[in-house]
């Protein structure tokens, strides 16, 4: 299959990439940039975040930000924008006949933000922050904890919104300096699919970005790789559930176990006939929810398993789940399971054909950090693991010493039982 990838280089170093897609009917458009918590020193914890809101606020052109907002939602769009540990996008979705709004509000948003409202942010932001802590004030989001552990020391493992005293801290020369270390156009990525060309999408970033400074390119921060587990981070916190989570230190998306590493994502979740849904909550009704996943970064991923269950449960499935990824260390997976993960994946990767918002994340979010596989390459890719490739690579990622093991809840009765599952990690590879 022929990929409609087209990218363009500006004068100033912007990437531009446009996936031409002329049988959907409306596109998307986003910026990528390489800016987020791992990039920020641990006293202006929260700069790209706070960033974000502030750019919503006004630009040069468009000073109120009713006004900036207003103006892309008349011709169809509607401007959001995220940020993460490792980046942040800002994306709407554009009507092929009316793109050059779209393009000019989003080029004005990043190079010529006003600071203003900064006030106003800095009330707001903390009740962002207030939802995962619990009422005593501990953290108790799990994602933090687990990132936290798996990250120690390493701005990783800082939280993506700050904290509140770094937050309160912030003052507005740290936000301008962030903004001009890494807004600049070596670190954006723009990202257009749908029913386009890519001439006109490089005309159109051109005269909306080709202005931006080139500036310096942000560079992240080697990994340690230390082995520190396995480790329980126990919350209590007035909740009828309790939620766990399961996390390992495992390859990047451009490593060759990359691939394994997916199918091991979808064997272990991939709908009912999954081996976490049926185990823990089809036969045996350990859990109400429970999810697989891989968060990737540019040199390294997390693979991640989580669980919502009656507090009582939760010794019960975390000792299923540290079963069920000890069952992939030490058995092959059948040959029927493997055909059928990979099956399912490619099916995945071909609805995506059908979504400008999974092809600015393929192409664009990808191309931030390295050039992205097309749509033969990642299915090759994946059709060449063998289940042999399989087992080795648990072997390899579920370690015992790499074990994090987060649990928020009612825990205190349960504590005891957990610390003890983790500490024993029955069955993973030493």
């Amino acid at each position: 299959m022929r990929d409609p990838v087209h990218k363009t280089v500006l004068g100033n170093g912007l990437r531009v990439v446009t996936v031409e897609l002329s049988h959907l009917h409306a596109g998307m458009l986003a910026a990528y940039v390489r800016a987020g918590s791992r990039h920020e020193h641990p006293r202006v914890n929260g700069v790209s975040h706070f960033l974000e809101h502030l750019f919503f606020r006004g630009s040069a052109g468009y000073p109120e930000g009713r006004t900036l907002n207003s103006v892309v939602e008349d011709v169809g769009g509607n401007l959001n924008g995220v940020t993460t540990r490792d980046h942040g996008y800002y994306y709407t979705p554009v009507h092929p006949d009316r793109m050059e709004v779209p393009f000019a509000v989003l080029g004005e948003m990043l190079a010529r933000r006003l600071f203003k409202a900064v006030e106003l942010a800095r009330e707001a932001i903390p009740e962002e922050i207030l939802d995962e802590v619990a009422e005593e004030g501990p953290d108790s989001d799990v994602d933090s904890l687990s990132k936290r552990a798996l990250f120690e020391g390493h701005p990783l493992g800082q939280k993506i919104a700050g904290t509140r005293e770094s937050v309160s801290g912030l003052r507005e020369d740290d936000l301008r300096d962030h903004h001009a270390r890494a807004y600049g156009a070596r670190n954006l990525v723009l990202c257009a699919a749908g029913p386009l060309h890519h001439a006109q999408v490089v005309r159109l970033a051109e005269k909306a970005f080709g202005r931006i400074p080139g500036g310096s390119e942000v560079v992240d921060t080697p990994l340690p790789r230390v082995a520190r587990g396995p480790r329980l981070i126990a919350v209590d916190h007035r909740e009828s559930q309790t939620e766990l989570r399961l996390s390992f230190l495992a390859a990047a998306e451009d490593h060759p176990d990359f691939p394994a590493l997916l199918l091991l994502r979808r064997i272990l979740d991939d709908g009912l006939a999954a081996r976490v849904q049926l185990n823990v909550v089809e036969r045996k009704g350990l859990a109400y929810a429970v999810h697989g996943s891989l968060d990737t970064f540019s040199d390294c991923s997390v693979f991640e398993v989580e669980a919502a269950c009656a507090p009582r449960k939760a010794p019960l499935v975390l000792a299923e789940l540290l079963r069920l990824f000890s069952e992939l260390c030490d058995e092959d997976v059948p040959e029927e399971e493997l055909r059928r993960s990979k099956v399912r994946h490619r099916i995945g990767l071909e609805f995506a054909l059908d979504s400008a918002g999974e092809m600015i994340g393929w192409f664009g979010g990808t191309e931030l950090f390295r050039p992205p596989e097309g749509f033969d390459e990642r299915v090759a890719q994946l059709e060449a693991v063998t289940a042999r490739d399989l087992r080795r690579v648990a072997r390899a990622t579920f370690r015992r010493e790499g074990l994090v093991a987060c649990a928020v809840g009612p825990i205190a009765p349960i504590e005891t039982r957990l610390s003890a599952a983790v500490d024993d990690a029955q069955g993973l590879p030493r």
